[in-house]
């Protein structure tokens, strides 16, 4: 087992990981800003709020960004690692030695992290928000037919609604499956996976904050960090930007050759519609940037898809008994952050190798 001092940093509520945030953050001398979800107040009652601390020289040409919590609930492994880096005085002392600007952005998605759902206070999913409204939406043509199998009437699903959706799967393949459900669609806003029709106030906030405090920077590392994908505790390094040759190689200079894109089918994430970080190239047009989603395996991949899809239905379902909706909440959370030192270790062990990576490959930009 870890020693606590290394998992000291995680928390077991969203309102714990603000407070330890905030504290770390104003410990540190950094510069804080908070955005408040203002219609919305969290599971305990709490305000709900995207916090951002920025160490560094104001307006540095070189910055680092690490956010976290876009899907809710992953917010429990990437607040740990913003709280460690704020608490690891080497890693600190390397970045201002270099010039670097640190901006940790906290709880990109505050609603989701504090009510334990992976979409946002409308039910939609942050990576398949950020795009361009103004023109067609994304076409998942074949979501509607793959609707009422992941999200059936009643949860647990009955044997007739397994089969069926084996039938599917026999028939059309896994990966078929998988691009159906996960990609993203802008047809059912009760639907899994849904881009909503109009940017969202996280969507808003993120563009705001990056006018802010990157307007200026000529080179930009940003890490987005995730779960639920993968093996156990192992961190894939997903490659986040656009379909270019050019980046793509920038981000295996900086971080490896482990690094996956989703582009050409290697990653354990699908090419999806809207990311997050896809921002930085319309609010930071001049910078330079190296983009990853550090996507941090917790269960089989299809017990997180049936967790998610047990989430969805609830949403469609309040009236569910309460014994029922604990169940499911609590499952959600088991499938985005394992709540035990060993895995603890290993995020930030993991973590602190591609901040360092980083660093370096801001340097020599």
């Amino acid at each position: 087992m870890y020693n606590s001092a290394a998992t000291r940093h995680f928390s077991g509520t969203y309102a714990e990981a603000r407070q330890k945030f905030l504290d770390a953050a104003a410990q540190r001398g950094a510069a804080i800003e908070s955005f408040e979800l203002e219609a919305h107040r969290g599971a305990l009652g709490e305000t709900l709020a995207t916090d951002v601390a920025y160490l560094g020289k104001p307006g540095a040409a070189k910055l680092l960004i690490v956010s976290s919590g876009t899907h809710g609930p992953e917010g429990f492994c990437g607040s740990g690692c913003q709280i460690s880096t704020l608490n690891d005085a080497d890693l600190l002392s390397r970045i201002e030695q270099a010039g670097i600007g640190l901006l940790l952005i906290h709880a990109v998605n505050p609603h989701g992290f504090s009510h334990l759902h992976r979409t946002n206070e409308d039910n939609i999913d942050l990576n398949r928000n950020h795009i361009d409204f103004s023109a067609p939406l994304p076409v998942n043509a074949a979501y509607s037919e793959v609707e009422p199998l992941v999200l059936p009437a009643n949860w647990p699903p009955t044997a007739a609604d397994v089969a069926t959706m084996t039938a599917y799967i026999e028939k059309n393949g896994m990966r078929a499956f998988r691009t159906a459900v996960t990609s993203g669609q802008y047809t059912s806003p009760q639907g899994l996976f849904y881009g909503g029709k109009a940017p969202s106030w996280s969507n808003r906030t993120m563009r705001g904050i990056l006018r802010k405090y990157a307007s200026e920077a000529t080179h930009i590392g940003w890490i987005d960090v995730h779960t639920g994908l993968g093996p156990y505790g192992h961190g894939e390094k997903i490659y986040a930007g656009r379909n270019a040759a050019a980046d793509l190689a920038l981000a295996r200079a900086w971080w490896g050759a482990d690094v996956f894109s989703v582009h050409d089918g290697q990653s354990a994430s699908p090419d999806v519609s809207g990311p997050v970080v896809s921002t930085v190239y319309d609010e930071c047009p001049n910078a330079s940037a190296a983009l990853m989603g550090l996507e941090f395996g917790t269960l089989p991949d299809m017990e997180v898809m049936n967790r998610l899809r047990a989430d969805t239905w609830l949403r469609r379902h309040p009236e569910a008994p309460e014994a029922q909706q604990i169940t499911i909440r609590q499952g959600l959370r088991d499938a985005f952050y394992c709540d035990n030192d060993e895995w603890k270790g290993m995020i930030l062990g993991q973590s602190r190798v591609v901040l360092l990576q980083t660093i370096e490959g801001l340097k020599t930009a």
